[in-house]
C-alpha cells in the first residue's frame, strides 16, 4: 500500500471501529485526495469541492462499510485494509459519479466495465450495486457472457469455424439481443419490465448454455462488464508485427478474422454511456491470476485446468484479441474511455486516471 495513504487509512480504520469523523480526519483525507491529482481529476474533485466530497463520502463509508466487508469476505477478498482502501478511493467515488451522471442525463445510464481474468470486475460490480441500493438507486449487472449464443448455435458455429474451440471470442455472442436489451434499459420512462438474458456456465459439462432469463423492472444504472466490452477493431496491418503468441501465418489470420468480427459489436458499444477499464499493469498477470484461481479450485476438490491447459487457454484469447493491440490504445483514448484503473500484481488498485 502506498505510504501517503497510511494516515488516511488510520482515519478510516477508526470509522470502521465506530469512531466519529473529526475535523482533522476531514482535512487529512482532503489533503490525500488532492495530493493525487490524476485521481482527483478523474472524479471531478477540486480544492473548491473536496471538503464537501469528503464529508459526503465519509457518511456513506461509515454506513456501508460493514456490508461491503461482509460481501468481500464472501467473495474471497479477505484483506481488510485493502477493502477499506478500495472502498474509499474507487468504489465509493465511482458510485457517486454514476449517481451524478444519472441525475444529469435524467434517464438510466449504462456503465461499461472492461477487464480480464482476475481484474476485479465481479467484485466491483457487486460492491457498486450494494452502495447504490443503500442510496436508493436501482441497478442491474450483467456480463458479456450473458449474451452467449446457445450451446447448439455455438456447436454449429464451431463446425463452420473449427478455430472457435472455446466460447468467448468475437462471434460467439448474440449481439442483437444485447442491443435490444440496452435500448430497453436506457428508456427514460419505461414502465414494462425488460428481459435480461442469463448464461449457465455449468451446462453441458461446462460448455454452457442459455439459462432462464431475468425480468428486470425499470432501473437507474446498468453495469455491463466483460473481457472485451468496448473494444474496437484495429488496423489489420497491426498484425504484421504482432506480439507473441501471434506468431505463425495461421495465428495472424485468426487474429485478423476476430478483428473483423468485432465490427458486429460496435452497435452494442454505442449504447454505452461510459467506459472504464480495469487495466493490469502487465497483461501477463492474467495468466498468473487464472493459475491461482485454478489451483484454489483444485484445493477445494473442484475440477480445474492443468497448468499446460491453462497456458493454451489464456494464449488462445491473446491470439484472438491481444491486450497490447486492442486494450492498450483504449487507455489513451479520451473519446472512448472515461476512466482507467490500473491493477497491480497483488490485485491492489494502482493509478486511477482519465485518458488525456
Amino acid at each position: 500500500m502506498s505510504s501517503p495513504f497510511e494516515a488516511s487509512l488510520t482515519c478510516l480504520q477508526g470509522w470502521c471501529a465506530g469512531h466519529s469523523p473529526t475535523t482533522e480526519d476531514y482535512q487529512q483525507l482532503a489533503s490525500e485526495i488532492l495530493a493525487d491529482s490524476e485521481q482527483a481529476q478523474a472524479f471531478g474533485i477540486t480544492s473548491f469541492n473536496v471538503l464537501e466530497e469528503v464529508k459526503w463520502r465519509s457518511q456513506i463509508f461509515s454506513d456501508i462499510y460493514p456490508q461491503v466487508w461482509q460481501l468481500c469476505q464472501e467473495m474471497g477478498f479477505p484483506d481488510q485494509n485493502q477493502v477499506i482502501r478500495t472502498l474509499w478511493i474507487l468504489w465509493l467515488p465511482l458510485t457517486l459519479q454514476l449517481v451524478a451522471e444519472r441525475q444529469k442525463l435524467e434517464r438510466p445510464i449504462v456503465q461499461g466495465i472492461l477487464g480480464g481474468q482476475g481484474s476485479g470486475k465481479t467484485t466491483l460490480t457487486a460492491v457498486i450495486r450494494l452502495i447504490l441500493e443503500h442510496l436508493n438507486y436501482t441497478s442491474v449487472g450483467f456480463s458479456l457472457d450473458d449474451l452467449y449464443k446457445s450451446y447448439v448455435q455455438r456447436q454449429q458455429l464451431q463446425q463452420q469455424d473449427p478455430r472457435l474451440i472455446w466460447r468467448g471470442p468475437p462471434g460467439t455472442h448474440d449481439v442483437e439481443i444485447g442491443v435490444e436489451l440496452l435500448d430497453g434499459l436506457r428508456q427514460p420512462k419505461r414502465r414494462k419490465p425488460v428481459i435480461v438474458p442469463r448464461f449457465d456456465k455449468s451446462a453441458w459439462g461446462g460448455a454452457g448454455d442459455k439459462a432462464t432469463p431475468e425480468m428486470i423492472d425499470p432501473v437507474d444504472i446498468v453495469l455491463f462488464e466483460g473481457w472485451f466490452v468496448g473494444v474496437r477493431p484495429i488496423d489489420p496491418r497491426e498484425f504484421d508485427q504482432a506480439p507473441p503468441p501471434i506468431i505463425t501465418p495461421e495465428d495472424r489470420h485468426f487474429a485478423w478474422d476476430m478483428n473483423d468480427r468485432l465490427m458486429e459489436y460496435v452497435p452494442l458499444w454505442h449504447r454505452l454511456d461510459r467506459l472504464m477499464i480495469l487495466y493490469p499493469v502487465d497483461y501477463r498477470f492474467s495468466k498468473q491470476w487464472r493459475r491461482e484461481a485454478e489451483h484454489k479450485m483444485k484445493a477445494q476438490g473442484k475440477g480445474g485446468m492443468s497448468d499446460e491447459e491453462l497456458e493454451q487457454f489464456v494464449e488462445y484469447f491473446w491470439r484472438s484479441l491481444h491486450p497490447d493491440l486492442f486494450i492498450r490504445p483504449l487507455i489513451h483514448n479520451s473519446i472512448l474511455t472515461d476512466l482507467v484503473v490500473e491493477i497491480n500484481e497483488d490485485h491492489t488498485v494502482g493509478r486511477i486516471y482519465q485518458p488525456t
